[in-house]
């Protein structure tokens, strides 16, 4: 998460970078604070960006647009079919018209251990076992649509998958610069124009079965060349690191691990806060 320094709290975004769900033992809880936030903070502009996890939430109980170019989701799947029984795609109900990511969330899939995390699997290549427990229903089943309720199947319909701000200060050894800050939940794609990847996010097309600067590693790692040229402040979660390179900022210590801390980024100081600190001091 980016966060304004109090000066500046009510004219500059506070975006949230995404992966609400899976990430601990109580989603619902967790939408029910964000949901909450633009009451209790009425004259701060509050931006939820969507992780690929919130996407594949969002395509599980059917808030996803349909696809605009009159595709199906189906035709999405075949791209990847080859990985369908190692990741046992969810096949319940509703399951014929649902996006790849759905299918994948609420799966079960076969290995009981994810040597890249180290960790065990819970229920889903997603890990989103906790979330589904967290409406009170187990992992996988169709019964999460009635327990999930309108206003979090409304947040997540509404999330963004891009966010945009034209005047943002960093503080340096030289002073206080101003740019602009593109923010997608792991960032945009190198070798692809910027303004076509920007109007694809803002359209919110659905198509494709696997969105990059949602779900992407390597491709959106740095920042496109266009932008460095710019110069544009490029930040992102998804990676579960904390990387700070010039303008590219990748806020995401925490990398739903239970022992590593959430972080957010201050402007214009870069000053790190994670919720581990003693903020009272």
């Amino acid at each position: 998460m980016t966060e304004a320094e109090p000066s500046n709290n009510s004219t500059v975004a506070k975006p949230r970078l995404g992966d609400y769900c899976d990430r601990g033992p109580d989603t619902k809880k967790v939408l029910d604070f964000l949901i909450d936030l633009p009451s209790r903070y009425p004259n701060q502009k509050h931006v939820f960006l969507s992780g690929n996890h919130d996407f594949a939430f969002a395509a599980f109980v059917g808030v996803l647009p349909e696809p605009q170019n009159g595709v199906s989701f189906k035709e999405g799947w075949k791209e990847y079919e080859e990985s369908e029984d190692r990741e046992g795609w969810y096949k319940g109900d509703g399951y014929e018209n649902m996006h790849l990511q759905g299918r994948m969330w609420a799966g079960h899939i076969k290995e009981r251990f994810n040597t890249i995390k180290g960790t065990e699997f819970k229920g889903s290549i997603y890990d989103a076992g906790p979330t589904f427990a967290s409406y009170g229903v187990p992992h996988g089943s169709s019964d999460l649509l009635k327990a999930v309720p309108d206003d979090h199947k409304k947040f997540l319909a509404d999330m963004v998958w891009v966010h945009e701000e034209d005047d943002v200060c960093i503080e340096d050894e030289e002073g206080i610069r101003h740019y602009k800050l593109i923010a997608a939940h792991a960032g945009l794609e190198e070798g692809k124009n910027v303004g076509e990847q920007l109007r694809f996010l803002k359209a919110k097309e659905t198509h494709v079965p696997k969105i990059e600067a949602l779900c992407g590693r390597k491709t959106v790692w740095d920042i496109p060349k266009e932008l460095t040229e710019k110069p544009i402040i490029v930040v992102s979660g998804h990676h579960g690191k904390l990387h700070i390179d010039g303008l590219r900022l990748i806020i995401d210590e925490g990398g739903g691990f239970e022992n590593k801390p959430v972080a957010a980024i201050a402007l214009p100081s870069m000053k790190l806060v994670r919720d581990t600190d003693n903020l009272t001091k």
